[in-house]
């Protein structure tokens, strides 16, 4: 079998997508195919980026052609198309955010009411740790909580980090959330593409937001993208020197 054939079968097992570290962990499984490189992780990129049967969703995400083309998405250039890509997009870095965690032994937890969306092929509810918020505090502190995209709780259930999903709406509306939870001992952090950065650090020296200024923090959507190949790799080995 050729490599970028072994690919292939990965996807079409994987559902018709998956993230380049599924393929990392799961294509060198397949039997019948020789990856005699000492760099097969290259090769698999290279395989992803040029064959003309797969397709980039969107970073660190890769799907088949003929599965895009049966996935009844709504016309290229419509305003719903583009509606249900901001949507799935930011499902998706919720996603790897809640991987990430729960990778890392936290309690993880999403809004109930995006519990039905997908993180690639996998609800974002059977994804988190978490069926319900903790109870850390008083009611209408939990309840604001309970907004947030994704938050890491610790072993003792209390908040460790709480992270914000700025795929396309205004940031402001994130730092205004956090401000209401400054109180939490945790850690507070702006998801979004590299190229809003300046839009986030212009928002955050507004004077309203001078008490949580230095608590705040941004990452990008390929850093976040790293951390979960990094995460999932690591963790997909039996022993870590």
């Amino acid at each position: 079998m050729k490599q970028y054939e072994a690919v292939i079968q990965t996807l079409e097992k994987l559902g018709g997508q998956a993230t380049l570290a599924e393929l990392y962990r799961e294509v060198m499984k397949v039997e019948g195919c020789q990856w005699s490189t000492k760099t097969p992780f290259a090769s698999i990129r290279r395989i992803v980026q040029t064959r003309p049967e797969i397709v980039r969703v969107r970073p660190g995400l890769w799907a088949l052609r003929a599965y895009q083309d049966r996935s009844g998405l709504p016309e290229e250039g419509s305003k719903q198309r583009a509606t249900e890509a901001a949507e799935q997009g930011h499902a998706y870095y919720q996603g790897l955010l809640v991987v990430i965690g729960n990778l890392r032994g936290f309690g993880t937890f999403v809004p109930h009411q995006d519990r039905n969306k997908l993180f690639v092929n996998q609800r974002l509810g059977e994804l988190r740790g978490l069926q319900d918020i903790p109870r850390f505090s008083h009611d209408p502190l939990v309840r604001k909580a309970s907004t947030v995209d994704v938050i890491w709780f610790n072993r003792r259930q209390m908040p460790d980090s709480l992270f914000e999903v700025e795929h396309s709406t205004d940031i402001q509306n994130s730092l205004l959330k956090f401000y209401e939870l400054q109180d939490l001992n945790a850690r507070m952090v702006i998801v979004a593409d590299e190229h809003r950065r300046a839009e986030y650090e212009q928002r955050l020296r507004q004077s309203a937001f001078r008490e949580i200024h230095a608590r705040v923090k941004f990452s990008g959507y390929a850093a976040l993208v790293k951390q979960y190949e990094y995460e999932v790799l690591k963790g997909s080995q039996e022993f870590v020197v």
